[in-house]
């Protein structure tokens, strides 16, 4: 996620409050998976092939676009201009991903049973609609309360959007969103979607963070207890500096290992879900799961 997206998401996090996706259904059945704004992009974009002086991406996708489009326009899409101008400069790579985005609706089984999953651990959960859009190559999925939003364009292995999926819906049930999460409120919102999304759907989405932090466990784990009180995510979550070699979103990982820890040392797992969804107090959440103890003073 870049510092454009980012903000959106704290933006988001102001405006969406626990409660506030209330009005969807409970029943995975209902949730719907919306492929439109994939055809709707494909018919504006060969309208920019046959003429690319002339820009389609407005009246063509934008305009006649479902709420996941009008979900995903601000600080990934941008607007009409900013997508047109993107399109001629990767050309080629949205030739390349077309064929997967046209093959997306053949994953519409595997992730509503993630759903399902989710109703046999969760059962207070509510399941909004699934967009699948097309952006600018700037943001794999979010959500808002009109559902999650998934960039099409992103998914190199669609074998992986229920994944992706299932790491969204987790973020639509989360409570308690503030303004400027500290460190550790902030990778526990990641991590804990990374582990409830693979205790639903078979896999986290942060391969790459995993390895790297399990290779280097101790030097992370110091270098995050003297950070995770600071608002500043360089080097952990959408953003590294560059100062090692070290991958994005090592906080997916950090926030997983204390969510896994605490989901396994509870005796009443379904509890545990709802306990890791409604994280109040991220200090004594922490505490509660014992991962960080020989590094905490």
């Amino acid at each position: 996620m870049n510092k454009a997206a980012l903000l959106f998401f704290l933006l988001l996090s102001v405006r969406f409050p626990a409660g506030a996706q209330t009005p969807f259904s409970g029943d995975p059945d209902q949730s719907l998976f919306l492929t439109t704004d994939i055809d709707h992009f494909w018919t504006a974009y060969d309208l920019f092939v046959k003429d690319t002086s002339v820009n389609p991406f407005g009246p063509h996708y934008l305009e006649v676009g479902s709420k996941g489009v009008k979900g995903f326009t601000p600080f990934r899409i941008r607007s009409a201009d900013y997508l047109y101008n993107t399109v001629k400069r990767h050309r080629a790579d949205y030739d390349s991903i077309r064929q997967n985005t046209l093959r997306i609706h053949e994953t519409e089984k595997q992730c509503r049973s993630a759903f399902y999953a989710l109703k046999y651990w969760y059962p207070e959960a509510v399941y909004p609609p699934v967009y699948f859009v097309i952006g600018t190559f700037n943001s794999g999925g979010t959500f808002n309360k009109n559902g999650l939003f998934i960039g099409a364009e992103m998914q190199k292995e669609i074998g992986n959007i229920p994944h992706i999926v299932a790491h969204e819906l987790i973020h639509f049930q989360q409570k308690n969103w503030v303004n400027q999460p500290n460190l550790l409120r902030q990778s526990l919102v990641e991590g804990s979607a990374d582990f409830i999304g693979e205790l639903i759907s078979g896999k986290h989405i942060n391969p790459a963070a995993h390895a790297y932090g399990d290779r280097h466990l101790e030097n992370l784990c110091r270098e995050f207890v003297a950070r995770m009180d600071s608002t500043d995510y360089q080097d952990w979550l959408y953003g590294v500096s560059g100062k090692d070699d070290r991958p994005n979103d090592l906080g997916y990982w950090m926030g997983y290992k204390i969510t896994q820890q605490y989901f396994n040392k509870s005796a009443d797992k379904p509890q545990a879900i709802r306990d890791i969804l409604d994280i109040k107090d991220p200090l004594k959440f922490l505490r509660a799961s014992g991962f960080l103890d020989p590094y905490l003073e």
